[in-house]
This record gives structure tokens, sequence and C-alpha cells, in this order.
């Protein structure tokens, strides 16, 4: 079965917020002949035609009103979304034409358009961080989940800040074609396969970059390679060649956060990623991740995350490999 997905732009529309997901979307038909393709995708815009985008780059699209059945819908975001949002003819089509399709979407501030049109409400959502309490504000009917990238209610999908749009089509391409074909696509677009929604639209790492920390970067690297390592205060005072109290105080100054908060905050991300994307036992990726033992772990993961490793695990991991057939019984 071959499913439409429509690209709704405007004028000032961000193209990495199209051209992301639109990717990912193009990568999964690659495997398959042309008229077998799993996906059909159109550019749509309201009138059709050449829509300028904010980077300059003019896009081709077909009027709204040509697109036919849709299976996924999918509205972008970018500068020109506030103006997109008060269009009365995109306003009136979305209002009229979303319940006749599977699911309905926004990458970014293309929320802001959805809400418009009265498709996002009592529903928990999620758009650019930035402007998660612009969004909450205009329309307090809904819930914005700041710190999620992407958030699916029912058939209605959002995703946070620009490239998490790309999440938002991963995890919709592993609800069609499965974990293994999400796993492909993710690969050949060389990014990580975020299977939560729930995850943090910041990295630890990024969170970090954030900060003005003042020389901590190249220790935030080491850190990173190195969380089965020693990385109580004193021993990263040492490498940085201050005392345990001069260090823990100008790396709390300088980052907002405690050196325990942020070595448990890496420990934590790594062995998420590791439920999520590996099979390794959870012995082993407690000992990798620098927590010695499962317990220690587990204990990390129900204060933070509420859950244990286990039914984390079972949540958002990789499916089990198959078992493999039995052996056919050799005819004498």
């Amino acid at each position: 079965m071959q499913r439409h997905v429509v690209f709704v732009v405007f004028p000032d529309a961000l193209i990495l917020d199209l051209s992301g997901p639109l990717a990912a979307f193009e990568i999964s038909c690659e495997t398959a002949p042309r008229e077998a393709a799993p996906y059909r995708l159109t550019v749509a815009s309201v009138a059709g035609g050449l829509v300028r985008t904010s980077s300059g780059l003019e896009i081709m699209t077909r009027s709204l009103d040509e697109v036919g059945d849709v299976d996924t819908l999918l509205v972008v975001g970018g500068p020109g979304v506030h103006e997109a949002a008060k269009d009365p003819d995109l306003v009136r089509w979305l209002a009229d034409n979303a319940g006749l399709t599977r699911r309905l979407c926004s990458v970014c501030t293309g929320a802001f358009v959805l809400a418009s049109a009265g498709l996002l409400k009592e529903r928990k959502v999620v758009t650019h961080w930035g402007s998660c309490q612009l969004l909450q504000d205009r329309h307090p009917e809904l819930t914005v989940s700041p710190d999620a990238i992407f958030e699916r209610d029912g058939s209605i999908w959002t995703s946070a800040g620009v490239t998490a749009g790309i999440d938002l089509a991963l995890a919709m391409i592993e609800e069609d074609r499965g974990h293994a074909e999400a796993i492909r696509v993710a690969k050949r677009l060389v990014v990580f396969l975020k299977r939560s929604g729930g995850q943090a639209q910041f990295s630890v790492p990024l969170a970090l970059q954030e900060a003005d920390d003042d020389g901590f970067e190249p220790l935030h690297r080491w850190m990173e390679d190195h969380l089965e390592a020693d990385l109580r205060v004193e021993a990263l005072a040492r490498r940085v060649a201050m005392s345990p109290r001069t260090f823990a105080r100008l790396y709390t100054a300088r980052t907002g956060r405690t050196p325990a908060k942020v070595v448990e905050d890496m420990r934590l991300e790594a062995a998420r990623r590791a439920l999520e994307e590996t099979r390794h036992s959870i012995k082993d990726i407690a000992r990798k991740c620098g927590f010695l033992d499962e317990e220690r772990m587990r204990r990390a993961f129900r204060r933070r995350l509420g859950v244990s490793p286990h039914d984390y695990r079972m949540q958002f991991g990789a499916a089990p490999p198959a078992s493999p057939a039995p052996a056919r019984p050799v005819p004498a």
C-alpha cells in the first residue's frame, strides 16, 4: 500500500523543516521500484506554484485543492508561520480536510498553524523550545510539552525544532514499516534513531555547549569518551589542575550544574541510547556507562525517569532479533 505524504509550505517557511523529513521518507522509498514505492510525496501550498522560503530559495508546489487523498499531512514551520496561521484559506482548508487524514503533523513552529485551525484542542503538543511559551500563551486550550523531541497524541504528531522533524519522520516510518527500516533510514541519514518522543530537545552535550563554561569543553569531551572511568570531583579536578574545592565551585558557577549532576546526566543519556538501540545486556550497559552495577543504574533510572532500565527498554528499545527457524530434517 502506497501512502501519500503531503508537506504544507507557505512563504518564508524554513527549508530544513521540509527537506529533513522529506529526505527520510524519500530514502525509505529507495529500495523499492518506483511503481511500488511505500510513499508518494507531495509539497503543497494554498495556491500552488513557486513559494519563496526564508532562505530565498523558491520551491515548486501543488495547490492544496489538487492533492487528493492524503494519508499523512505535515505542516512545516519557519519565520513566516505566524502570517500563515492567519491565512484564512490555509486555516479553512486544514480545518476541512484534517479529519480525512490518518496522521496530522507539524514540524517545529508549524504547530501554530494547526492550533489556529482548531486542530490541537485538548492535545499534548510540542514546538521549537524557543516558542513553547508563546504557543501555550496563545492557545491555553492545549498542553505544550517544552522538553520533548516529538509528541504523539492520537492521530496528532508534533515535533520540536527544525531537525526534530527527522526524528518525527523516522518514528512514522517505524510505525509504517518497522524498526529495521527506520534504523536503515537513520543510518543513511547519519543520524541517531531517537525512539522516545519524551526525550529532551537538548542532549547533555548540547546543553553544556550552550552554557558559557569558559574552558571546560575539553573536559566534557573527555568525560563523554570515558564514562566508565572515575569521574568523581577529585579525579576531574586533577585533570584540570585544580583543587577539588576550587574546581567544584568554578564548575558549578560556569555551567549552572554540579559536576556530579553532569556526570549522572551523561551516563543516563548514554545508557538510554544503548537501551534504545542495542540488545546489550543491562549489566553490560551499566558497566560501560559507568554505573558499576545494575542496581546503581536502576536507582538512577527510577529517581530521574520514574522507570526501571528494563521497563524503559520494553517501551523504547529495539525489537529483539527474530529467533532462527528450526532446521528442517534433511531427506534421507
